[in-house]
């Protein structure tokens, strides 16, 4: 692991311009009504000319200061001010400027927060001290793997909260006894406004930005809103206050991209062997690796993106308080947000055949990888354009209660308690989390890759004769059908919690804390896949969309949407055509066909005690704080698991595989597994003043982080494999483990701080964390439901006797040619198979070798798939399992400093950050 981060800002306090208009700012209070008789006027209050009030950013920079200097151990912050004038458009881009906190970005937002090289399943993010629900399904905007994708996070997604409803943003990078468990990396606490700190009156702002998107022609508008406002209201009396945020922005944009659907990974010797599916005696190899143990990554395809993206987030707070003495205060509130992101987007894609005509390696002697690629053509074969279809609702509300009492000067009790529920749930208009609807034309007469400068350019030589209307343009009616797809994924969150604490001050500021609390938390997730083959991935029913639904496609040019990097396209790569997937799935299915299933869920119990004592005194004329603490938890979890068990694993194309499930009617299987641990976290912090401006700083404390909710599942999940295993496929599978334990850090920290100047610092900090029970991968070989494999090649099977024919005559052993033979086999017999099978060979020019005609190969996919009888032997899936099996350390180095040029308004501001591991 290694990582770096800077960051430098550019400060000025006297002004501030930002692209915002506020429509109004106000300070109202009730006056009194000067026609009673007891009305009398207040003198206004005397100003001391010689105080200086400093506010604004300047002041809230102040307040961060305050916090990161006077708290225990290592803290920083961000306050109100500071998160509203700056551009952010969500909390992650706020705490992206602390250091030590990276984001991830998701459409060009910030999303998801790393701190010190923890991801975010890592960190704990709570809401008021209190533990968030959250639930994602991470589709939109994930590029190539955003489909299939099933909701088991832990991860807040910052991007869900508005920055201007709150009050400022704690990020604790060292052990407390008395927070919650499951930050190793930090624990960052969002703190909302309360309308008792405030004024009294009525106080509130209003502010609107609009957003303008130049440079694409979207089929969203260009001009998109933003506004928010908080009303805070409290009586003269400061007994009774009410405070309420909304926000609502809405933002379009684009993105275009590439990617590759997988990898294949070998060694160059089996790369390059006489019976490769790689290669055959005439493919040319340019620059090969000198040893044959050295691996080789050879892609399937390449693909070309270009998506329409639009997000409405809609943000609510609610806060009543009530303070009726100076014994009591109560603090009811409520929290909501609503975030609907959708992704339009379509594919442009090449699939790269087997065997090569001619490859060529970079000069990578670990892993080489191909730079060219030139495929054996036989027959013009297919060029895809999948369109997909992605939407998601991510919601939560949250209500909690809280109760200060102060019975004396010496003892404080908090009770607190709040429910929340957190959803994210499918959104498109079929009610699937992604519809895709794959398509293609059949006029590749030969293609290419050529990586330049880390880019793909794919090549195409087109005609449409016969496979289209030959015209030599590549148009609507060249087009087919191929499969039609849909995911529908939900995870779903509920978090009930309850704890009370107390604060003892023993004078000269020391005290000691302590506190119970008690924490349920219920996590569901389920998804559902649909697989319908219309013209099938062989694209059987060339001309089916201009007859039934022409209005459905545009054709464009999605190269031309590159900027930064070059596809150098022509010709037939400058044609490529798009559609709403939903209206197309409507057009062409009727029944659609469950292939894949899921119902999981997991409960935790979580019970804990706290005590800590804070020490303040001196060692020499040196002020010092101790501060120590341990807290216990104990944990009990059950995970149960919802499985229908698949009735086949059936060989559909040259490298496809299908699930065939009996949603309606299909074995249930259920699976239960249960879990109990117990957790000592102590923590101790120690600083020393120096000097009135130099302050040094010692922590040590223990941590956990649970594992994601996937990896704790009962459930057991055959997968397919990605070509015909007697080929070398594999057949994965996933199993979940119940019994896993938490994430276990021992951290140090050691940091010195200088306050050189008013609104002025300079920190560095060293930290360490030894990091044992890191989730890892066990892997195992075993059958699963008694599924049976058709592509195994054994002896004795249809493909076995496919294999053993094409061995001993000289054939490619390529993944359509095993297929096409072994799919003959099935239909008609050994005898009939292999006479139909040299009836359709042709001469391919380039290389002289026999060869199937393209177009048969296309007749049998679309007429036959494989599936298992008895003579086939089990598929031997690997199966793999998260375990606790590693250790983990973690170190790294945190500088970070802030100075303001006198009293001019101008400052600047960095933080750097080095993570290894």
């Amino acid at each position: 692991m290694l990582g770096r981060t800077l960051r430098v800002a550019l400060v000025r306090t006297a002004s501030t311009a930002a692209i915002a208009v506020h429509i109004g700012s106000a300070t109202m209070a009730f006056a009194q009504d000067t026609t009673s008789p007891d009305a009398t006027e207040e003198p206004a209050p005397e100003t001391d000319l010689n105080t200086i009030v400093v506010t604004g950013i300047r002041a809230s920079l102040d307040r961060s200061i305050e916090l990161k200097r006077n708290n225990v151990g290592v803290v920083d912050g961000i306050s109100a001010e500071e998160i509203g004038k700056f551009p952010d458009t969500n909390l992650a881009e706020s705490l992206q400027r602390i250091s030590g906190v990276s984001i991830d970005r998701v459409n060009g937002e910030g999303s998801r927060v790393t701190v010190r090289g923890f991801g975010p399943g890592y960190n704990l993010v709570t809401l008021n001290g209190r533990t968030l629900p959250t639930a994602s399904i991470a589709s939109v905007g994930q590029d190539q793997n955003g489909d299939f994708v099933s909701g088991t996070t832990r991860s807040f997604d910052f991007n869900n909260l508005a920055s201007e409803g709150v009050n400022r943003l704690e990020v604790y990078k060292t052990a407390r006894a008395a927070i919650p468990s499951g930050g190793i990396g930090a624990a960052i606490n969002i703190v909302t406004r309360r309308p008792l700190d405030g004024d009294a009156g009525f106080t509130g702002s209003i502010g609107a930005k609009a957003a303008y998107d130049e440079g694409e022609t979207f089929d969203y508008d260009k001009v998109t809103p933003e506004v928010s406002g908080i009303i805070n209201w409290a009586n003269p009396d400061d007994t009774f206050g009410v405070g309420l945020f909304a926000s609502y922005q809405k933002r379009n944009n684009a993105a275009v991209s590439e990617s590759a659907n997988d990898w294949n990974i070998t060694t160059f010797g089996a790369f390059s062997a006489a019976n490769s599916p790689y290669v055959n005696s005439a493919t040319v190899i340019n620059n090969p690796p000198a040893s044959a143990d050295t691996y080789v990554a050879i892609p399937n395809d390449t693909r070309y993106h270009y998506s329409e993206f639009q997000r409405e987030r809609i943000n609510g707070q609610l806060t009543l308080q009530f303070r009726p003495s100076d014994v009591v205060e109560i603090t009811a509130d409520g929290t909501f947000y609503q975030n609907d992101a959708s992704e339009q987007r379509g594919d442009q894609a090449t699939w790269y055949n087997r065997p090569f005509n001619e490859v060529t390696f970079d000069d990578n002697q670990q892993v080489a990888t191909a730079i060219f690629l030139d495929d054996i053509i036989s027959n013009p074969k297919d060029g895809g354009f999948e369109q997909q279809y992605r939407a998601t609702r991510d919601r939560l509300w949250d209500a909690g209660l809280n109760a200060k009492f102060t019975p004396t000067d010496r003892l404080t009790i908090l009770v607190d308690g709040h429910y929340g529920e957190a959803k994210s749930s499918p959104n498109n208009p079929r009610g699937n989390t992604s519809t895709l609807f794959a398509m293609a034309y059949k006029g590749v007469a030969d293609q290419t890759m050529t990586i330049v400068d880390g880019f793909p350019q794919q090549g195409v030589t087109f005609s449409d004769n016969p496979n289209g209307n030959g015209n030599g343009v590549l148009d609507l009616p060249d087009l087919g059908t191929q499969v039609a797809r849909s995911v529908t994924s939900r995870q779903a969150q509920s978090v009930g919690e309850a704890r009370v604490d107390g604060i003892y001050e023993m004078g000269d500021d020391d005290r000691v804390s302590f506190g119970a609390s008690y924490r349920e938390t219920d996590m569901s997730q389920s998804r559902i896949d649909t697989y319908n083959a219309l013209g099938d991935w062989g694209v059987g029913n060339i001309g089916d969309i201009a007859a039934t639904a022409p209005e459905l496609i545009q054709q464009f040019c999605l190269t031309c949407k590159f900027t930064d990097y070059n596809p150098a396209a022509t010709g037939v790569s400058q044609v490529a055509f798009r559609g709403d997937a939903t209206k197309l799935f409507d057009a062409f299915v009727d029944n659609p066909v469950v292939n894949g299933f899921q119902d999981n869920a997991v409960r935790e119990k979580i019970w804990a005690i706290y005590g800590q004592f804070e020490v303040n005194s001196e060692l020499g004329d040196m002020p010092i704080n101790i501060t120590g603490g341990v807290r216990y938890e104990h944990t009990d979890s059950r995970s149960t698991s919802v499985t229908i068990a698949p009735s086949a694993i059936d060989w559909t194309a040259d490298n496809d595989f299908v699930q065939t499930l009996d949603f309606a009617n299909g074995e249930k299987v259920t699976n239960v597994g249960e879990n109990s641990y117990d957790h000592i976290l102590p923590a101790l912090d120690f600083s020393i003043d120096f000097t009135p401006d130099l302050k040094g700083r010692v922590s040590y404390g223990k941590t956990i982080a649970r594992p994601d909710f996937g990896s704790l599942f009962a459930s057991q999940a055959p997968g397919a494999p990605n070509r015909p295993t007697a080929l070398g496929g594999v057949p994965g599978g996933t199993l979940g483990n119940p019994n896993l334990v938490p994430l276990a850090s021992d951290n140090f920290d050691v940091s010195l701080e200088w306050y050189f100047a008013p609104s002025s610092y300079f920190s560095a900090g060293f930290f360490d964390k030894r990091v044992k029970n890191f989730v890892g991968v066990g892997q195992t070989t075993t059958e699963l439901f008694g599924l049976r494999d058709p592509s195994s090649g054994a002896d004795g099977t249809r493909s076995g006797d496919a294999y053993n024919y094409l061995s001993n005559n000289g054939y490619d052993l390529s993944d359509v040619n095993l297929f096409t033979l072994t799919a003959l086999i099935d239909q008609v017999g050994m005898a009939a198979a292999v006479q139909q099978f040299q009836a359709n060979l042709v001469t391919d020019p380039q290389t002289g070798r026999a060869a199937l005609s393209q177009a048969y190969i296309d007749q049998i996919l679309a007429a036959y798939d494989v599936s298992a009888d008895g003579s086939d032997p089990l598929y031997q899936f690997q199966v793999t399992q998260p375990v606790n099996n590693r250790e983990g350390h973690i170190y790294g180095l945190e500088i970070a400093g802030q100075y303001f040029f006198g009293d001019s308004g101008f400052g600047v501001s960095g933080a750097y950050t080095l993570v290894r591991g």
